[in-house]
């Protein structure tokens, strides 16, 4: 059986050929699913039905959460918004908080990525830094080592202690959500992975997808988790 991963969309008005606006996924994640073994399948953000989702989560194998914009502050306890806050869309948020939720409660495994570790570290009770101030630059749009914690699932996927990884985000994790380790970090300290022990729920703040096309210790990524998919 090939193990069918879903991933919820975006919303874009900039897609060429519809009339109106898409939904969405970026290609390259679905190019990194597809060379481990699955199929991606693309779940619009729609958040009138999120009670279904239980039902929708009983049908597939795995679920991937992507990049995209700010988690709204209000949704981990922030009421004064900083004004480098942007890309908010709550509808994408409540799906996206609504999906982790019930496919940890499934035992489903969960690849989260930048946009998305921080949703998943917001489903569990964390915080985020709104953003990271000087220490921006460092992780913006730019490669940069990533040191794995040994003797976790992500040491155990990567088969590495140093990666190198695409950073493209301005904010990160502050309090860690109930249940979560810390499994990598950047050079500046920056959490850039959690996961949940007992579990296949990893997330990771760089761009695995970016390069997994060439580097294959990225790629890795991809397969252990379409892998925990299968089984």
């Amino acid at each position: 059986m090939v193990p069918l991963v879903l991933q919820p969309g975006r919303r874009t008005g900039e897609a060429k050929g519809p009339r109106d606006v898409t939904f969405s996924v970026r290609r390259a994640y679905a190019e990194a699913v597809h060379r481990a073994g699955g199929r991606l399948l693309a779940l619009p953000p729609i958040d009138d039905r999120l009670d279904e989702l239980d039902e929708v989560l009983g049908r597939i194998d795995g679920v991937l959460l992507h990049g995209g914009g700010d988690v709204e502050p209000a949704r981990y306890g922030v009421s004064e918004v900083h004004p480098t806050v942007g890309g908010v869309d709550p509808v994408h948020d409540a799906v996206e908080l609504a999906v982790v939720r019930a496919a940890i409660g499934r035992g489903i495994p969960v690849l989260a990525i930048c946009r998305g570790h921080q949703v998943l570290n917001v489903a569990l009770g964390g915080t985020l830094h709104q953003d990271l101030g000087e220490q921006g630059p460092a992780h913006r749009d730019c490669l940069h080592e990533v040191t794995v914690v040994p003797g976790t699932r992500l040491a155990g996927a990567l088969g590495v202690g140093v990666a190198v990884g695409h950073s493209w985000h301005h904010q990160a994790i502050d309090r860690l959500g109930d249940g979560l380790v810390v499994s990598a970090r950047a050079p500046d300290g920056t959490v850039e992975a959690v996961e949940l022990p007992g579990s296949w729920v990893l997330g990771v703040q760089w761009h695995p997808e970016d390069t997994a096309a060439t580097d294959p210790v990225n790629q890795r990524l991809f397969d252990g988790f379409v892998a925990a998919c299968r089984r």
